[in-house]
């Protein structure tokens, strides 16, 4: 009898379940009891370090180098994340509001492909979970390389005002490069020594409730400020919509021209639509006063995303059907 391991198997299989709860939670406390979200966003980068450290735990240092020769999905993962996806962002904005906060807040959000949960929403439509996590590491490297560029393309000559290079370097330090060495450590040591190996076991059965707390914090500490803009926030919803929507058919495209099996087709849809929010508010935090909206125009998008994923989920197995395409 093993009860952690069955806790465990019932979270996996309920976790969408459990994040949209958490979210709602999220949502209530930081309604009930707006005072808490200052205390709540310090909380943000800790635990979202520990979700990103579990997140690396699952890409065997190992199995690297064989993953890194799969250069055809690698290549398709950054052209739909690095090509398609900003030309799809340029359509779109000049449509947005001329708020600096809220284009700032659309353009971080919306030009960083997600490292986490698209693992778990791709893998239960169906989509390959271990090429993603293959591809994790160098769609992390690129997206904090390119983002000041295209932030730089985007605003011009406003971006010195409006982003500055620490808080950047700050994220990318702790919030990637610790959590990944960190995790490539722990995987060394499990391979070595049986204390290693518990370690690794434990640490990895952490997925789930470190999302789900991940979420559940940026709601409750962000909501305040949402509800305070309301009109701001539900006006760039359209956008992220419209984005989901393009971005299905975009992928499907891409992994046609590709020739990609079903599962490396799906992969590849859900990593051109789901987008890095945890990971970019941080960056969305520390903007300077007055930029305070971007913030909640990123966890928007977050609550958008989520409820997205989940009809991605019903919907893209029949968008990128269980056939086997042609021979190449």
């Amino acid at each position: 009898m093993k009860p952690p391991v069955g806790l465990v198997d019932r979270m996996e299989q309920h976790q969408v379940v459990i994040y949209l709860l958490a979210m709602v939670a999220g949502a209530g406390i930081g309604l009930t009891a707006p005072g808490l979200s200052a205390s709540l966003e310090h909380a943000i980068n800790p635990v979202l370090g520990a979700l990103l450290y579990v997140t690396f735990l699952q890409v065997p240092v190992a199995d690297l180098p064989r993953s890194i020769r799969d250069a055809r999905f690698l290549s398709a993962a950054m052209v739909i994340n690095f090509v398609i996806v900003p030309l799809v962002v340029a359509a779109m904005f000049f449509l947005l509001p001329a708020d600096q906060a809220i284009r700032v807040g659309v353009l971080l959000v919306l030009l960083c492909p997600c490292v986490d949960y698209v693992i778990v929403f791709s893998g239960l439509a169906g989509g390959s979970s271990e090429r993603l996590l293959a591809a994790t590491p160098l769609l992390l490297i690129a997206q904090m390389a390119l983002l000041p560029l295209f932030l730089l393309l985007f605003m011009g000559s406003e971006l010195a005002d409006i982003v500055k290079v620490g808080p950047f370097l700050e994220a990318f330090l702790v919030l990637i490069m610790i959590p990944l060495i960190l995790a490539w450590a722990t995987q060394v040591w499990a391979a070595r020594k049986p204390a290693g190996r518990t370690v690794y076991a434990a640490a990895s059965t952490l997925m789930v409730p470190l999302m789900a707390a991940v979420l559940a914090i940026v709601v409750a500490s962000q909501i305040p400020a949402i509800e305070d803009n309301l009109a701001d926030v539900v006006a760039v919803i359209p956008f992220y919509i419209a984005f989901l929507i393009v971005m299905a058919f975009a992928g499907r495209a891409l992994a046609t021209a590709f020739r990609f099996d079903v599962g490396g087709s799906r992969a590849i849809v859900f990593s051109g639509a789901t987008r890095n929010s945890l990971v970019v508010l941080p960056l969305a935090l520390a903007l300077p006063d007055g930029l305070e909206l971007a913030a909640a125009v990123v966890v928007t998008q977050t609550l958008v995303e989520v409820i997205g994923m989940v009809i991605y989920v019903r919907l893209i197995p029949r968008l990128v059907p269980d056939v086997s395409p042609a021979p190449t």
